[in-house]
């Protein structure tokens, strides 16, 4: 493969002060893996850019500028995945184990009523899907899906799990 005096001066250049640039991605990020990619993103940006770049001597200014736009931007585009509240959450007094839970999910899955405990095993420990379901059980589809919506809220209920909020 040949390359254009374009493509060794812009390897030059990478090579001579990647270093230093990724050290600035890391200050931006916080994380080194999430700091190459920054810099990756970087750098190809400032390689298309590259003929349109006068001033040689602002390179690292250029590249630095759009490593900044760039977290920004990954900022933005970020999820809220923590919701801000009045009240802090209870401190849970007591590590329950998996088996612990297993336990408690069976006892629970008992104690639910013949159909809505049928429809349970075959929707979650089955997998099947819920016209499988109505088949197999002689009910209509949407018998399952309230069956189903029911049994979910009983088990929650039992084993002291809140209902999931509403995406927002």
């Amino acid at each position: 493969m040949q390359t254009t005096g374009f493509d060794e001066e812009f390897r030059a250049y990478v090579q001579a002060r990647g270093p230093a640039l990724l050290r600035a991605a890391k200050q931006l990020t916080g994380h080194p893996l999430d700091a190459e990619d920054l810099l990756q993103n970087a750098l190809t940006r400032t390689f298309l850019a590259w003929d349109r770049i006068q001033d040689r001597g602002a390179l690292d200014g250029y590249v630095r500028r759009a490593m900044v736009n760039i977290n920004i931007s990954q900022w933005r585009r970020r999820k809220l995945e923590e919701y801000p509240s009045d009240e802090l959450p209870e401190v849970a007094g007591v590590v329950e184990t998996p088996c612990d839970m297993q336990e408690r999910l069976e006892q629970a899955l008992q104690r639910l009523p013949e159909r809505m405990r049928a429809a349970i095993v075959l929707r979650y420990y089955e997998d099947m899907t819920e016209p499988e379901i109505a088949r197999t059980l002689g009910i209509s589809v949407g018998t399952v899906k309230s069956t189903v919506s029911r049994a979910m809220a009983k088990l929650r209920s039992e084993l002291g799990i809140p209902r999931r909020p509403p995406p927002p």
